[in-house]
């Protein structure tokens, strides 16, 4: 490129060396054909080739560099054309500047929109602190729950009764989450019904939580489609002459054709909540104890009540009356694993 530059710088002199005299004396002419550079016959007496040597190559004169450190070029045609052609290139795909009011509101809007993202994070960040404290506190609050269960569980020695542990587990963790809900009135009695029992054996506790002292162990029936000796299926519905598995608060007595009777209102969304217009009671029932029993091999079943028998029912449903929490329980996973009550 420097040595184009050089060559180029020296033809131009040259040029300038013939064409001076003739400028200078006002003989050129262009519009003629007849200039002092086309007139071939005129001599050239004075710029000899020597003296055009001695121009060009005067030890003075120094070709420009290209590219200085100041990064300027030489204002040749080709460079002032490239530059045209990048500027027009230039202005043409420039986007022009938005007006000042829209990028204030552009900028307001960018604002507004992260911090509201911000909020928005902040916000789920506190829900999820929110939910893992809640979380930790539920699960310290079940564990002494079980803790709890497990220690009157033992100290009432109910493993010799026959009631099985998970029983009275279950039973004491929705207790104690009713009692949370204002549910419960009379909080010294618990009953439950152990379905997980042949119906041959006393199965049904009425416990004094108060004072950790068994009131009450005695046989109870279960509905006539839930099974025979043992009941294994269980059903909400009406008329389906089934048990209800769950929660049930003690109502009001009346008097029926069962004698003195007892309104269980189921509290267990979607198991035992239809107990009421089904009418399930708990009820005094010459089908159930030992003379009968020893007639028939078996209890006698209900149409889907805990029947009691008859010498017991009286005394049982004073006790439990007036508020208190009666657990119907079964092994049943589907259940265990999906009661609102139990999981609080």
């Amino acid at each position: 490129m420097r040595l184009l530059t050089n060559l180029l710088f020296k033809v131009t002199l040259s040029s300038m060396i013939l064409t001076a005299p003739a400028m200078i004396n006002g003989n050129t002419k262009y519009d003629g054909g007849d200039s002092f550079l086309n007139d071939k016959k005129k001599p050239l007496s004075f710029f000899t080739a020597t003296v055009i040597k001695r121009y060009v190559d005067h030890p003075t004169v120094v070709a420009m560099r290209a590219f200085p450190k100041e990064k300027a070029f030489v204002a040749s045609p080709m460079a002032l054309s490239v530059g045209k052609v990048t500027a027009a290139i230039a202005n043409t795909t420039a986007i022009a500047p938005m007006p000042e009011s829209f990028t204030g509101l552009k900028a307001e809007s960018t604002s507004s929109l992260v911090a509201t993202k911000v909020e928005a994070i902040r916000a789920t960040e506190v829900a999820r602190t929110t939910e893992v404290a809640k979380t930790t506190t539920i699960s310290a609050e079940l564990r002494r729950v079980i803790n709890q269960a497990a220690m009157i569980y033992t100290a009432m020695n109910l493993q010799e009764t026959g009631l099985d542990q998970k029983a009275f587990e279950y039973a004491w963790r929705g207790y104690h989450n009713l009692l949370k809900k204002g549910a419960i009135h009379k909080r010294s009695v618990l009953s439950i019904c152990d379905f997980s029992q042949s119906s041959r054996s006393k199965r049904m506790y009425v416990i004094d939580v108060q004072h950790k002292k068994l009131l009450y162990r005695t046989y109870v029936a279960h509905g006539q489609n839930s099974g025979d000796e043992f009941a294994s299926t269980f059903s909400n519905d009406e008329d389906s002459y089934k048990s209800s598995l769950g929660f049930y608060i003690t109502e009001r007595t009346y008097v029926g054709r069962n004698g003195l009777s007892l309104r269980l209102d189921g509290v267990d969304p979607g198991y035992n909540d239809k107990a009421l217009k089904r009418n399930i009671v708990l009820h005094g029932a010459s089908y159930v104890g030992e003379p009968y029993m020893q007639e028939y091999g078996n209890l006698g079943t209900s149409l889907g009540c805990p029947a009691l028998p008859i010498e017991m029912s009286a005394r049982i449903i004073h006790a439990v009356k007036g508020g208190s929490c009666l657990f119907i329980y079964h092994p049943t996973a589907q259940y265990l694993d999906n009661s609102s009550i139990i999981h609080g």
